[in-house]
């Protein structure tokens, strides 16, 4: 219910004062975009020609998710609202993630054949939605079909696995050249490289410059780590721990919130990751309740800046707290009131330009209690997120606000108008997240009144004549009545 009342206010009065409402992909930057992140194999099983020893039981084998069934089932994250999909590694492999590749250059067969890749991105770009491919090199199969040719090419880990050297300019080149030709094939949107932090920067330079020569690419980090050329964006560092930190459980440590937030812009901000555990987990093991934890990280995940990466299972918060477990078979069938909070939030970032690279201004974060403002010269919001154990209130001046404005809460549908003393006061119930857009002080409209009026006093003369028709005509047939019997 509340995300069509949302919907229905951007497409309505609010789009009057919003300066960019959604916009089509090829207007999108990467700072615009919403990215929602899954494996192949966890999505949806469509086809079963193709499932080949698979396990949905074993969280550790294939689960049997392929190309189509992601294809058949896009609208699930196209109504969220996320303009972008990353697909995790696809290529030949003998792990269910993708992570243990054997070919670069050949599909994995339980997630489906090249035509049927071709139909998933196409059905991707259909939904005006972008797809993100992972590049996996640090963890590849002992197998993988370069080894035989040019073992000089990789190093062993310690889990018997291989990482190909990225400062050999041979690796260099053949990595290039494969996915050049995989990126002009298929028309991929971007790659995000697998396992960051352990490549060689003059590599990750090449390789995004190689990739944008052919096209319009996305080049993204899967790691925590500082600001690498050939990126476009990486994991904000500690992003994902203090946000968790702060939200597993009410009356949380905020204060790590704020510094975050101010670093956040240009990174990509995340919860979650396909590399460890859920937020669930922490939620759990610290006896919170996960829908109220969800709503309100959601909110800040959502309305602050930064690129956000929503994880699968999040909007059924879904729970694990190592992998395979955090790993699970994504539900299509999940209580909507996740999903309708995402679509309400992610419809207002999409829809608002100084939600997504907007100024930051903090303006309260004590106990508990987190409240900033993000704004651009056409449009303004306050976001005030109560995770304390207690109602709490601030009075906001009209040097933050302005004079003869009013804020409207678009969640709990509060209306806070200016006081005499010139001040907005904000009160908030505990655990509540509310994001309250600013505009004008809505006036009375004498004018509309006055026809109201007059069309109230025209209604009531109405029923006044049909009543004493009414009455009349009874008059008359009890005349004629009374009148026949005389007669007789």
């Amino acid at each position: 219910m509340k995300a069509k009342w949302i919907s229905s206010i951007i497409t309505g009065a609010l789009l009057l004062t919003l300066a960019n409402p959604a916009f089509a992909a090829d207007e999108r930057e990467l700072e615009d975009e919403l990215i929602y992140d899954v494996l192949v194999d966890r999505y949806f099983n469509k086809k079963i020609d193709n499932d080949y020893e698979v396990n949905a039981i074993d969280l550790s084998s294939f689960s049997g998710g392929d190309f189509d069934g992601m294809a058949s089932e896009l609208l699930f994250v196209k109504e969220m609202g996320f303009t972008a999909l990353s697909i995790g590694p696809v290529f030949s492999t003998t792990t269910y993630d993708g992570k243990s590749v054997l070919d670069y250059t050949e599909f994995e067969r339980h997630f489906g054949t090249e035509e049927e890749f071709q139909t998933l991105v196409a059905e991707i770009h259909e939904q005006d939605m972008k797809v993100i491919v992972d590049v996996p090199t640090q963890q590849v199969n002992e197998d993988h079909v370069w080894t035989a040719e040019n073992p000089e090419w990789f190093t062993e880990n310690e889990d018997g696995s291989l990482a190909l050297d990225t400062a050999n300019p041979e690796v260099q080149e053949a990595l290039i050249s494969t996915f050049s030709e995989f990126s002009e094939t298929y028309q991929i949107d971007g790659f995000r490289l697998q396992n960051a932090d352990q490549l060689d920067p003059e590599f990750v330079l090449a390789f995004s410059e190689a990739m944008k020569d052919l096209r319009d690419s996305y080049i993204l980090s899967d790691r925590e780590m500082p600001e690498t050329p050939g990126f476009d964006a990486v994991v904000l560092p500690g992003v994902e721990g203090t946000l968790r930190a702060a939200y597993k459980n009410f009356d949380q440590d905020l204060t790590e919130i704020s510094s975050i937030m101010e670093e956040s812009e240009d990174s990509l901000i995340q919860v979650d990751s396909l590399m460890g555990s859920r937020f669930t987990a922490d939620i759990v093991a610290d006896n919170g309740f996960p829908p109220t934890r969800w709503t309100l990280l959601l909110t800040q995940l959502l309305t602050m800046p930064g690129i956000p990466v929503v994880q699968y299972g999040s909007e059924s918060a879904m729970n694990g707290t190592e992998l395979p477990e955090s790993h699970q078979i994504l539900d299509l069938a999940v209580d909507k009131e996740l999903v309708d909070h995402i679509t309400d939030l992610t419809s207002l970032r999409n829809s608002s330009e100084a939600l997504r690279t907007g100024e930051l201004e903090m303006l309260h974060d004590e106990d508990g209690w987190l409240v900033y403002k993000r704004s651009n010269d056409e449009e303004t919001w306050i976001v005030a997120i109560n995770n304390s154990s207690s109602t709490k209130s601030i009075n906001l001046s009209a040097d933050t606000i302005g004079d003869g404005q009013e804020l409207r809460g678009l969640f709990e549908s509060d209306i806070i108008r200016q006081e005499d003393n010139g001040e907005y006061r904000i009160t908030q119930d505990r655990e509540i997240a509310e994001v309250f857009h600013v505009i004008e002080e809505t006036k009375l409209n004498t004018a509309y009144i006055a026809t109201l009026a007059i069309m109230y006093v025209v209604f009531m003369l109405f029923l006044w004549v049909v009543w004493r028709k009414g009455k009349q005509r009874k008059a008359d047939a009890a005349a004629q009545k009374a009148a026949g019997k005389t007669v007789q």
